[in-house]
């Protein structure tokens, strides 16, 4: 490990994850996509916070986020950070199609397309998470245009994983990327159709308070009830605001209507299933049963029979 990682990147790691109230539990020597050294950070919220509990953070070894321009964001990542972690599965999200999905081996930071395309480029997995170890995946090549690159206050986790989950969950939403048990990478396009330049804000999908609730019943009933042992998650998550084009404030407020209904048990910004919530099992896995089936090619019957003018 080199000087500089030790001093300066460490240092300010440390020091950032300590505001946010986190705890970086091991640093390790890594290399991005093209070999350059990176720093790779394993965070908790306490020290003896189990594995699945733990944040993964991937900085290139000489980046330094401790500048007025990019500081804030990273404390905001980190701090957001902290409160996932208290969830039981971190890694897993829902989409509002009805797909409960969990996000691994991202290699940050981004790299240069190597085909000649004029984007930057981050691969990851995206996993179905239905309770049953599904083998189903989709090994994802995340990319993003020069242009909207400069959007990007750094091409590093921090400052891309909300927005590059987020345009990968609406890629399921459409049907345009598929959960297979094997094949190759898939595109996820991230343009800046995602983007409004003069409202400084990101655009994935419009939500009224019903898809909204429909969407904190669906999340608290996989992440909580099925995957979690019923602990609670987090319900005010920023990330699921940008997805929805909602605050956090508006997915509290909806957590608390769901609690009036008898639906989720809230506790200040964390909620658990209710028993009617549970009760909601075979709806729940209707609804990513048809999910799924948007996401698997569909073929023209006439020319699977071999009627055809072409």
């Amino acid at each position: 490990m080199s000087t500089r990682l030790d001093s300066t990147l460490s240092a300010n790691l440390q020091a950032a994850a300590q505001q946010a109230g986190l705890v970086v539990l091991s640093v390790d020597a890594g290399s991005d996509f093209n070999g350059h050294p990176t720093a790779r950070f394993r965070l908790g919220v306490t020290t003896d916070a189990p594995a699945e509990r733990t944040l993964l953070l991937e900085l290139s070894e000489a980046f330094d986020f401790h500048k007025p321009e990019l500081l804030p964001e990273m404390t905001t990542h980190l701090r957001e950070a902290a409160s996932r972690l208290r969830n039981p599965r971190p890694d897993a999200s829902v989409t509002l199609a009805g797909l409960p999905v969990s996000f691994a081996s991202f290699a940050w930071p981004f790299h240069r397309s190597t085909s000649g395309a004029d984007t930057y480029i981050v691969h990851g997995t995206v996993r179905l998470e239905d309770g049953a170890q599904s083998p189903l995946h989709s090994l994802v090549s995340a990319s993003m245009t020069v242009t909207f690159a400069e959007i990007v206050p750094a091409p590093e986790q921090p400052y891309a994983e909300t927005f590059i989950y987020n345009a990968v969950r609406k890629t399921l939403d459409r049907g345009q990327l598929e959960l297979l048990k094997s094949g190759n990478r898939q595109p996820v396009p991230v343009t800046t159709r995602y983007y409004s330049r003069w409202q400084k804000k990101f655009f994935f999908t419009d939500t009224d308070d019903s898809s909204r609730m429909d969407f904190l019943a669906l999340k608290t009933y996989w992440l909580s009830g099925v995957l979690g042992a019923n602990q609670p998650v987090w319900i005010a998550d920023p990330r699921d605001a940008q997805y929805l084009n909602t605050t956090a404030a508006e997915l509290q407020r909806m957590a608390a209507d769901l609690a009036g209904q008898g639906v989720l048990k809230v506790e200040g910004e964390y909620a658990s299933a209710a028993p009617a919530l549970l009760g909601r099992g075979e709806e729940y896995h209707a609804k990513l049963q048809a999910a799924l089936a948007v996401t698997r090619p569909t073929f023209n019957e006439d020319m699977r029979a071999g009627h055809t003018n072409m």
